[in-house]
């Protein structure tokens, strides 16, 4: 009962000026304050040591890959390709998300095979496709050889006798990573500040809701929060990645994948899992089709669109800025070809 009127509401309101009755805000909710872990307490120390880890080509095999490779700061945290080159321009098969907000989604990855991004980090330092390091050892080799990077590891992690390894670098990068929130236009809104939002704005967002891009969309980070079938009202016509059933073998997870948040959604294109959709409001109108069942112009795909822009923030260039890294040493070992 209370879906049917918060949906004729959002009708009735779509013929009139563009006010958002506060009914329809419930499910929405400003970014949090901060991203902190407990299981990974974020120091000042840990933070620094993860930015220069974020930004380190030399862990990488050829030497040439860093987090911000695939996951570029300067451009809103991704690198604008429908997948992303790694060692030897390999490329795996699905598209690199945007690394903003990300640690307050439930899990990682688009099938989700990662707790936290503590648990992502170190991932893509081993992958032969990503940065293809030949082992732990190596990545703790490099680390070693320069004697400001053991000192930054011995600051971060000060009751570890040998803290220099992958472990800990990954921690050090999680912990960097949770200090990537990207406030925005729409927080004011939500926090009580009407005109923090234009008419045509809000005119989208009720056209949001009136299509029920909400079922999937919402709370804080307007997805990143549950999985969802890709295909829910009409079969989605490519199914060449089934998703999250391979990594449960579960047949019910098939097409299943984590709904993608929409913060910063109008810079952090091409979309979806496999990076194929290139126009967002084609996009819009072909989830209506596929996920909402309903039909969505194109004029109402750009006044939703239109509202989706209030979604971008920015970061500090203390964090999107690459720092000054460790200078190598005769001891750093060179590419592995």
């Amino acid at each position: 009962m209370f879906r049917m009127v918060v949906v004729s509401v959002a009708a009735a309101m779509l013929t009139r000026a563009a006010e958002i009755p506060q009914a329809l805000l419930s499910e929405f909710k400003p970014l949090p304050p901060s991203m902190d872990s407990l299981a990974n307490r974020a120091t000042t120390e840990k933070i620094a040591l993860g930015r220069m880890l974020y930004f380190e080509p030399r862990i990488s095999r050829d030497q040439k890959i860093s987090c911000n490779s695939c996951h570029d700061l300067a451009r809103f945290g991704v690198d604008g390709q429908p997948t992303s080159p790694g060692f030897k321009g390999q490329r795996g098969e699905r598209n690199s998300p945007t690394v903003l907000n990300a640690a307050a989604q439930f899990l990682q990855f688009w099938d989700g095979r990662a707790p936290d991004v503590e648990a992502q980090a170190s991932g893509p330092m081993l992958n032969p496709v990503e940065m293809a390091a030949p082992s732990p050892v190596y990545v703790a080799t490099v680390l070693k050889s320069m004697p400001a990077y053991v000192e930054a590891f011995q600051r971060a992690f000060p009751q570890q006798e040998n803290p220099v390894n992958v472990h800990n670098a990954a921690l050090a990068i999680g912990a960097f990573e949770r200090q990537l929130l990207t406030p925005s236009r729409w927080d004011a809104f939500l926090k009580g500040d009407a005109a923090a939002l234009n008419d045509a704005e809000k005119a989208g967002f009720l056209k949001f809701i009136d299509k029920d891009c909400n079922t999937c969309h919402k709370g804080a980070l307007l997805g990143g929060h549950e999985f969802r079938k890709l295909g829910a009202k009409k079969d989605w016509p490519d199914q060449s990645d089934t998703g999250r059933v391979k990594v449960t073998n579960n047949s019910e997870d098939r097409m299943m994948f984590k709904v993608p948040s929409l913060r910063n959604i109008t810079k952090t294109g091409p979309y979806l899992h496999n990076g194929k959709a290139g126009d967002l409001m084609a996009l819009v109108i072909k989830m209506g089709e596929h996920q909402s069942g309903k039909k969505v112009t194109r004029a109402e795909a750009q006044s939703i669109v239109t509202w989706m822009e209030c979604l971008t923030g920015t970061l500090p260039e203390s964090l999107s800025q690459a720092p000054d890294l460790p200078v190598s040493t005769a001891a750093t070992p060179g590419p592995a070809i």
